[in-house]
C-alpha cells in the first residue's frame, strides 16, 4: 500500500471532526486575548494611571517574568502527574479571568500598596495561564495520533488564537471611546472574564485526550526526560531561531513604523493586516503539509517569509502601501509557523509508539516561546540603540539602521533557522529509519 494510502486510512479512523475540532479550540480565542493585555498594555497602564514607577516596575515585571517562564516545565510534567486536562483548564480559567479583573480594578492606592496588589494579581494570573495554555496544548497534541490529524487540530486551535489576538487589539480602545485605551482597559477586563466563561463551556464539550500516563519518579523526571530526547533538543533549536526571527520585527514594528515609514496612528491596520492574512492562508498550510510533510511545509513558510519581509529593510518615510503588502504576503506564512511546529511536537512525542510526558514536552516548548520574547528585545533593542537610533529620530542614517535590524535580521535568523530545520529532517529520518532498542516507558496510574 502506498504511504498516501495508509495515512489517509489512519486519518480517517483519527479524526475527532470539525465540530470536536472547533469546541477543543474555542478556548484558544481568550487565552490569545489575554496575552496582549498582559504583556503590551499592563505596563503602561499603571505607569501612566497609576503613576508607578517605571523602574520599579520594569524590575517587577521582569521578576515575575523570569519566575513565570522558569516555572512552565515543571507546570508542565506536573500536568502529566495530575488531573485530567480539562479539569485543570477548568480550575485555571475562573482564576484567570477574575485575576485579570483584579488586575485592572486595584481597589488600593499608594505606590506600595499598588506595587504587592499587582505583584500578587499578576503571580496568580501568570500560573492560571501557565495551567491552562501548557495543558490546551497538550490536550490537542493528545487528541489524535494521526500526523495529519493532529496538524488540523493545531491550525483550529491557531487560528481561534489569532482571532483573539485581533479582538484584543481594538477591543480597549472601543471600550474607552473618547476616553482613551486607558479607560478601556478595566472594561475590557470584564468583558473578558465573560468571554473566558464562554470560551470554557463551549471547549469543555471536546472529548477527553487518553493520557500518557504521569511522569515517572518525580515532576523533574518529567522534564529531564523531554530535554533528553536528541530529536526534540533539535526541534527546540530550529523553533528558537525561527522564533528569535519572528520576535525581533514584534519588538520593533511600533519604532518602525512611527518613525521608519512615518506613520504613527495606522498601527492597527498594518497589524490587522498581518494577522488576518495568517488566518486566511492557515488551510492552506494545512493542506500543504498533508500532501508534503509538515517539515518540508514549514521550511517552505519560511522561505516565503524572508522572501516576502526582506523589503521591508527598503522602505522609508510614506510607503505606507508597500508596507500594506509586505504584511499579508508575510503574514501568509504565519499560519504554518503556528500551526506546524505544535503539531510536530506531538508527533516527536508521540513517536514509536512510546508513552512520553506530553505535557513536559509542552511546558518546555511554552518556556522557549518566552525566551524567544526576551532574547529578541535583548538583542534588537540595545542592537539599534548602538547603531544611533533613538525613538522619534529622523536622521536617515539611524532609521536605515532600524529599518535593516527590523527586516533583515529577520531574514538572516530565517535562513539559519532553515539550515536547522534541514539537520532536524534528516536526524528525524534517522530516528524513523533505526528507532532506539529500548523498553517503551510505562507510567504508572
Amino acid at each position: 500500500m502506498k504511504r498516501a494510502q495508509v495515512r489517509g486510512a489512519a486519518g480517517k479512523h483519527a479524526g475527532i471532526g470539525a465540530a470536536n475540532r472547533a469546541a477543543y479550540g474555542a478556548f484558544a480565542l481568550p487565552l490569545a486575548m489575554g496575552a496582549l493585555p498582559l504583556y503590551v498594555h499592563l505596563p503602561k497602564f499603571y505607569g501612566e494611571v497609576y503613576g508607578l514607577g517605571l523602574v520599579t516596575l520594569g524590575v517587577l515585571l521582569l521578576a515575575l517574568r523570569a519566575v513565570d517562564a522558569i516555572a512552565d516545565p515543571l507546570i508542565g510534567a506536573w500536568s502529566d502527574r495530575g488531573p485530567p486536562r480539562k479539569r485543570l483548564i477548568a480550575w485555571s480559567a475562573p482564576v484567570l479571568a477574575f485575576g485579570m479583573v483584579a488586575l485592572y480594578t486595584p481597589p488600593v492606592r499608594g505606590e506600595t500598596a499598588l506595587l504587592l496588589w499587582l505583584g500578587t494579581a499578576l503571580a496568580i494570573v501568570y500560573a492560571a495561564y501557565s495551567i491552562a495554555t501548557i495543558n490546551h496544548n497538550a490536550w490537542g497534541a493528545e487528541l489524535s495520533a494521526d500526523p495529519v490529524e493532529r496538524t488540523r487540530i493545531t491550525a483550529t486551535r491557531e487560528g481561534l488564537a489569532l482571532c483573539g489576538v485581533v479582538v484584543a487589539s481594538v477591543l480597549p480602545a472601543l471600550l474607552g471611546g473618547s476616553e482613551g485605551e486607558a479607560a478601556g482597559l478595566p472594561r475590557f477586563a470584564w468583558v473578558y472574564a465573560a468571554i473566558v466563561a464562554l470560551g470554557l463551556a463551549v471547549t469543555l464539550i471536546a472529548p477527553a485526550a487518553p493520557r500518557p500516563g504521569t511522569a515517572p519518579g518525580s515532576t523533574l523526571a518529567g522534564v529531564r526526560e523531554a530535554l533528553a530526547d536528541p530529536l526534540y533538543r533539535r526541534l527546540l533549536a530550529v523553533y528558537l531561531v525561527n522564533g528569535i526571527a519572528a520576535a525581533v520585527p514584534a519588538t520593533l514594528v511600533l519604532f518602525y513604523i512611527a518613525d521608519a515609514l512615518q506613520a504613527e496612528g495606522r498601527q492597527g491596520h498594518f497589524l490587522a493586516l498581518y494577522f488576518v492574512s495568517g488566518a486566511a492562508f492557515l488551510p492552506l498550510w494545512v493542506r500543504v503539509s498533508a500532501r508534503a510533510g509538515k517539515v518540508r511545509a514549514w521550511g517552505a513558510s519560511m522561505i516565503v517569509a524572508a522572501a516576502a519581509f526582506v523589503w521591508a529593510a527598503l522602505l522609508g518615510a510614506g510607503d505606507v502601501a508597500a508596507f500594506a503588502v509586505v504584511c499579508v504576503l508575510s503574514g501568509a506564512a504565519l499560519g504554518a509557523d503556528l500551526a506546524l511546529p505544535p503539531s510536530i511536537v506531538a508527533d516527536v512525542a508521540g513517536r514509536h509508539a512510546r508513552s512520553r510526558p506530553t505535557g513536559a514536552y509542552f511546558g518546555v516548548w511554552t518556556l522557549a516561546t518566552k525566551l524567544n520574547l526576551a532574547l529578541a528585545a535583548g538583542i534588537a533593542l540595545p542592537l539599534v540603540s548602538a547603531l544611533g537610533y533613538e525613538p522619534g529620530s529622523r536622521d536617515d542614517s539611524a532609521l536605515r539602521a532600524l529599518a535593516i535590524v527590523y527586516a533583515a535580521l529577520p531574514c538572516g535568523l530565517k535562513v539559519a533557522a532553515l539550515a536547522a530545520l534541514r539537520t532536524y529532517a534528516a536526524a528525524a529520518a534517522a530516528d524513523a529509519a533505526s528507532p532506539p532498542r529500548i523498553s517503551p516507558i510505562r507510567y504508572p496510574g
